[in-house]
């Protein structure tokens, strides 16, 4: 072999040797992205913002139908009965004010579901301290939880805002007594969650069906809790509703609204506020933004036969 052909083949041999894919394998990552996702309602940005997920039993907690008939809707959607559920909240940008509508669950589940929040704030580009506001649909551990860590506030330069009901029920320490059978710890739970606000002046009530802030308007819901609300937010001819706990399992309730959650305090009125819900926003077609929907939770209440579907909003790289 002359002295050029080697001096030209053990370059390009070398070339190749570094482009040869490793033989060891990768280790696999095994965890999720925080999750965000943005929308514009004219100027108003919206972001869904991921919590992570908890695994519930679905026939277990579905109240006003049977553990066998759920068992055979979620078979027909490839769904076991213990099912994982999004804990979504959403961020709500007026061009003036950044509002955080629910907080999430904190440290309630554990290590290993809910407590992403804060991760999926920053991965949005925004920090929790930038929050102004902070509305909670009610009080609830997956909903509240997450306004405290270790005694400290999550959202250190918020107010917090929550039904009058709902604080005069869950911050009140007498209501270990009073609250549906089960339900005493959520009162221990708010107690601890809503601590450095209240001390800080910062707890804010109000009575439904008022405009909370500019631009967004509470609507009262009670049923799964007393002071339960819908926040609704406009915007270039445009209407999103935040919508809570009214939907807890989509693949059943969307089809049957009057199967209820043994999370309701007043499982009545939880089903008739479900379907009055349903039935407006089918007929509006405004976005639902919805706590317990597959991430990021948005799409549309559309009519199916007697009863109704969920429409995901599609994905849009777009804004």
């Amino acid at each position: 072999m002359s002295t050029i052909f080697r001096n030209i083949i053990a370059p390009l041999s070398m070339a190749v040797a570094v482009m040869m894919p490793a033989t060891a394998a990768a280790p696999q990552v095994r965890t999720q992205a925080p999750g965000y996702y943005r929308m514009l309602l004219g100027a108003v940005e919206v972001t869904a913002l991921s919590d992570g997920t908890v695994i519930i039993p679905l026939d277990q907690l579905l109240t006003h139908t049977t553990s066998a008939h759920v068992a055979e809707v979620l078979a027909s959607h490839r769904l076991g009965t213990r099912v994982e559920t999004s804990i979504n909240a959403f961020l709500v940008n007026t061009g003036e004010r950044l509002v955080l509508i629910d907080a999430g669950a904190g440290t309630s589940f554990g290590a290993h579901a809910g407590g992403r929040l804060p991760d999926s704030i920053r991965a949005a580009g925004y920090r929790p301290e930038d929050i102004d506001a902070v509305l909670l649909t009610h009080i609830h551990g997956d909903h509240s939880n997450g306004l405290t860590v270790d005694g400290k506030a999550v959202f250190p330069n918020a107010d917090v805002y929550v039904d009058e009901h709902d604080a005069a029920l869950w911050l009140d320490p007498a209501s270990r007594d009073r609250v549906a059978k089960g339900h005493a710890h959520t009162v221990d739970e708010a107690l601890a969650a809503f601590a450095p606000y209240r001390r800080a002046g910062k707890l804010k009530t109000f009575r439904g069906g008022a405009e909370v802030m500019p631009g967004i308007r509470s609507v009262p819901t009670p049923g799964h809790t007393p002071g339960h609300t819908v926040y609704e937010v406009s915007g270039g001819g445009q209407t999103m509703r935040f919508i809570g706990d009214l939907l807890h399992a989509k693949d059943v309730q969307m089809a049957e609204p009057e199967v209820t959650i043994s999370f309701d305090e007043d499982a009545g009125a939880a089903r008739r506020q479900r379907e009055t819900l349903f039935a407006d926003a089918a007929a509006r077609g405004y976005v639902v933004a919805a706590a317990h929907t597959p991430f990021p939770g948005v799409g549309h209440v559309e009519r199916s036969g007697r009863a109704y579907a969920w429409a995901p909003l599609h994905y849009s790289a777009l804004q």
